[in-house]
């Protein structure tokens, strides 16, 4: 079996090996493309996946952290869609990812005393009856009505006079990002070949006009590649209507992508011990307890701008403290806010264009073919990854697809197995390095039996035991662990993805950079030119996003974010 281990020589090699043919080269690192690796590489197939910027770098990264089953397609009585999601959801919780998966409660505020508990709790029990479908033994607990009385205990700020009483659910969250490289890191375990910063600039197509492969840009050295695949898979999210141009053709997807932005704010801002959901006149407000602090989002608005850099402006801030700020106690101010992120859906329009051979459309994705050779999928969302990627698999084989059935609900994800007899072995760790409960559950959460692998490097090197004096929620053993097995190239891939210090701590890390530099710069080879303009790119990058967010509009908050330049620049696509 190969090695799950990811590094700069890793890429270079899995680069080198791809130019000797592929079964299925996949475009795009979010979660779909990242499923769609894993899900091929264990049918037997020889994979590469490349993503122009980092893993999980677009909306991959920017969800609302939350693998959960729609409630709002109840409304629609999409019933089989939310059982997909909720079958999913639970499959993750129990088997595929119970390390990176934790259940959260929700309370469902009501403001009407009869009618409204009676069509919110039918509704909240189909819910649990859709999930009782999935096999074995109930994930969740079963909803329950809660009074006013008991609803002010299990959400002290919540205003008095703001709901009668709720329904109380459980859904799960997940550190997105995480997911993905997890999900990366196993598609390699399994054989694919993966390649971050490496953009596909052209398609290639043999004498009948067949997509037979790509030309890569390697972004860190500016070498082209030629790669050939008997399959290409676009899973670029919103970017699939510029990835499938590519190919010449006038077929394919049509996505427009909406923007939805979330806010973060101190746990201790807050008093409650589960979530909220709010229903808005534009979309869902959730209100998510994670970590050591609150997530409060999200929007619903039309975007047009660049694709890569979306950022939340102050209008976009003040209509989620508003809504927020209608049911708490105590309402919130921007200074209340530490962080910010924003992220783009892609959303499929009604019908494909023409040339289009042929289309699997569910109510949430779409798998097409816009090509002879190339297979696009797009919308869905991060609960239902695993089904998009076997449909866009099965899709992409056709007739041999029944021969070469999809077995990724049987393989459980790096981290999960060997996580209860890690569980119980953790105290050891902890009264060795004198760690705290919280932080070995930060790292059991992070890690699952994996954490061995952390272990092992501070056998090797002491000092990585230690938390980061200016981010005390991370170990220097977690940045070096990402430096030395997940994918890392530069400084921003740490503080965005692998960490998400650029929204948990209001500097958004900059203390804790030079620490971080560090440690990771031996790793990775860098001298002191390397580590100052590293440092100089994620500084730019921060204080572009802080002045962003004091705009007033999408066209505005881009134009101020333009300001900082990307640390590796990707090549212009053709437009729309």
């Amino acid at each position: 079996m190969a090695s799950s281990t990811l590094t700069g020589e890793t890429r270079r090699s899995a680069l080198a090996e791809m130019t000797n043919g592929l079964d299925v080269l996949v475009i795009g690192g979010g979660v779909t493309g990242a499923g769609i690796a894993l899900d091929a590489a264990t049918r037997g197939l020889q994979v590469g996946i490349v993503e122009a910027q980092d893993w999980a770098s677009g909306t991959s990264s920017r969800s609302s952290k939350l693998v959960h089953g729609g409630l709002r397609y109840l409304q629609m009585l999409d019933f089989h869609l939310v059982h997909e999601a909720l079958t999913e959801r639970d499959l993750l919780i129990k088997h595929l990812a119970p390390h990176l998966v934790k259940r959260v409660a929700f309370l469902y505020p009501l403001e009407h005393r009869i009618w409204e508990r009676a069509y919110v709790g039918t509704g909240v029990a189909l819910y649990d009856a859709l999930a009782g479908l999935a096999p074995g033994k109930r994930a969740m607990p079963l909803h329950r009505h809660r009074s006013r009385t008991t609803m002010q205990e299990l959400f002290p700020d919540f205003r008095h006079d703001a709901a009668i009483g709720a329904v109380q659910y459980w859904d799960a969250t997940v550190d997105d990002a995480r997911l993905v490289i997890t999900l990366v890191r196993t598609a390699a375990k399994y054989g694919a070949l993966a390649a971050s910063r490496t953009q596909v600039v052209d398609l290639t197509k043999d004498a009948t006009g067949r997509v037979d492969g790509a030309e890569l840009l390697d972004l860190e050295s500016g070498e082209r590649l030629t790669v050939k695949a008997r399959h290409v898979i676009n899973a670029t999210g919103v970017w699939t209507e510029e990835a499938q141009a590519l190919s010449g053709s006038s077929g394919g997807l049509k996505v427009l992508a909406s923007k939805g932005i979330h806010l973060v704010v101190p746990r201790e801002r807050i008093r409650g011990d589960v979530g909220l959901i709010l229903q808005t006149e534009k979309s869902v407000l959730f209100i998510i307890p994670w970590s050591r602090y609150w997530i409060i989002g999200t929007t619903d608005t039309p975007y047009e701008h660049d694709l890569r850099h979306p950022v939340a402006t102050r209008t976009d801030i003040d209509y989620v403290l508003d809504h927020a700020n209608a049911v708490l106690r105590t309402p919130l101010t921007r200074e209340d806010v530490i962080g910010t992120y924003a992220g783009l859906r892609p959303l499929l329009q009604p019908g494909t264009k023409e040339g289009t051979s042929s289309a699997k459309v569910s109510r949430e994705h779409t798998v097409a073919s816009p090509a002879p050779g190339l297979v696009a999928i797009a919308g869905g969302k991060l609960t239902t990854y695993r089904v998009m990627a076997k449909d866009a698999v099965d899709f992409a084989l056709g007739d041999r697809a029944a021969r070469l059935p999809s077995i990724t609900d049987r393989i459980p994800l790096l981290g999960a197995v060997g996580l209860r007899a890690m569980h119980r072995r953790a105290h050891r760790h902890a009264a060795r390095y004198g760690w705290s409960k919280a932080m070995v559950g930060h790292l059991l959460h992070r890690y699952g039996a994996m954490l061995d692998e952390l272990v092992a490097m501070i056998e090797e090197q002491p000092d990585l035991a230690r938390p980061l004096e200016h981010a005390p929620a991370y170990l220097r053993v977690e940045v070096a662990y990402a430096a030395s097995h997940e994918s890392v190239l530069h400084l921003e891939d740490v503080m965005l993805h692998r960490t998400r210090l650029v929204y948990e701590v209001p500097d958004r890390g900059l203390a804790a950079m030079p620490e971080i530099v560090d440690v990771i710069a031996p790793i990775l080879g860098w001298d002191e030119e390397r580590r100052q303009r590293e440092m100089e790119s994620y500084t730019q990058r921060c204080e572009a996003e802080r002045a962003a967010e004091e705009t007033a509009d999408d066209a505005e908050g881009e134009r101020v974010r333009l300001r900082a330049p990307d640390i590796v620049a990707m090549r212009p696509l053709p437009t729309r």
